[in-house]
């Protein structure tokens, strides 16, 4: 399928699907596996402080809440919870794109689950003013050091998300899944390995997958405030290797769902595909002909997708 588009650059990079099937991630550093350890540890210490505030809805299915909880260096998490009134077993994290959030999403799929929305620091509810909330400077906050890069943060508050879902819903602690797009698709990929009460996860056109190849791709968006600042400093490379979502694919072992585009400007196909083909647990692939892209993408295709997601999260 070929894209009529007005980018200077092919936005499938003249990989086709077999290529993209074979894309590699890069190792991670040596520390890495401590590094994300040492990480979660601290935040399993941090008191959560949850407040907790029902919204008035006119939906009879679901109640909503909105929730701040602490995070890592004590930053306050804002976030919305989905309760259906009928009995849960099922928990499920859900992160949105760059773009952020402005509420809970209206289905959640597989079995009745109480999911949490956290919105990532800088974005709506967890906007404040020394943090950037525009992607193309959120993507470089505190990237000069491993510690102090925003991604490490972001990751962190998945972490905490689930603590919260795991004291205000106890049943949910044995089944807890996630759920993430874009952003929070590579996000999410930087979580899961080190936080065994996952059990499932969904990765839709996940960011963040290879770096090194990713920034000798010409992209929109975040991506390529990475490429430009990767330009002028090459070093930054060092920071990156510890924030790539594909070579934290290396140690995802938990069943993971990908959907992976063919045609992305923002999203370059081979880093997302390499985030698939280096999980190291049971996978599913989910191939869309383009994404962070307006086509003309039949309602079939967009039924079979959700089928599929729902279906994913159905399964034992």
């Amino acid at each position: 399928m070929t894209l009529p588009h007005s980018f200077p650059f092919d936005p499938t990079y003249q990989y086709d699907l077999p290529a993209l099937l074979q894309v590699p991630s890069p190792p991670p550093p040596p520390d890495f596996a401590s590094f994300w350890q040492d990480t979660f540890a601290q935040v399993q210490r941090i008191p959560l402080d949850i407040e907790l505030t029902e919204l008035p809805r006119r939906e009879d299915q679901q109640r909503v809440f909105e929730v701040q909880y602490t995070g890592l260096d004590g930053f306050r998490v804002g976030a919305w919870i989905r309760l259906p009134r009928t009995p849960v077993q099922r928990g499920m994290v859900v992160s949105h794109g760059y773009g952020g959030r402005e509420g809970p999403d209206l289905w959640i799929p597989g079995p009745p689950a109480v999911a949490i929305f956290p919105c990532a620091r800088g974005f709506n509810r967890s906007a404040r003013p020394d943090l950037p909330k525009e992607a193309n400077a959120h993507v470089l906050h505190g990237i000069a050091a491993k510690e102090t890069y925003i991604h490490r943060h972001c990751a962190a508050d998945l972490w905490s998300a689930a603590s919260v879902l795991a004291e205000l819903y106890p049943q949910t602690a044995a089944c807890l899944d996630y759920l993430g797009i874009s952003f929070g698709g590579g996000i999410g990929a930087l979580a899961l390995p080190w936080d065994s009460r996952f059990r499932k996860a969904f990765l839709g056109v996940p960011s963040f997958g290879n770096h090194p190849l990713r920034v000798t791709l010409d992209c929109v968006g975040s991506g390529s405030a990475i490429r430009q600042l990767y330009l002028q400093n090459p070093a930054v490379l060092q920071v990156l290797r510890y924030f790539d979502s594909a070579s934290a694919a290396r140690s995802i072992r938990i069943p993971t769902a990908v959907v992976a585009a063919l045609f992305d400007p923002a999203v370059p196909p081979p880093g997302q595909f390499a985030v698939f083909n280096a999980l190291a647990g049971p996978k599913q692939l989910i191939v869309r002909q383009a994404d962070h892209f307006e086509y003309a993408a039949s309602d079939t295709e967009w039924q079979m997708l959700n089928n599929t997601l729902d279906a994913w999260f159905h399964l034992p």
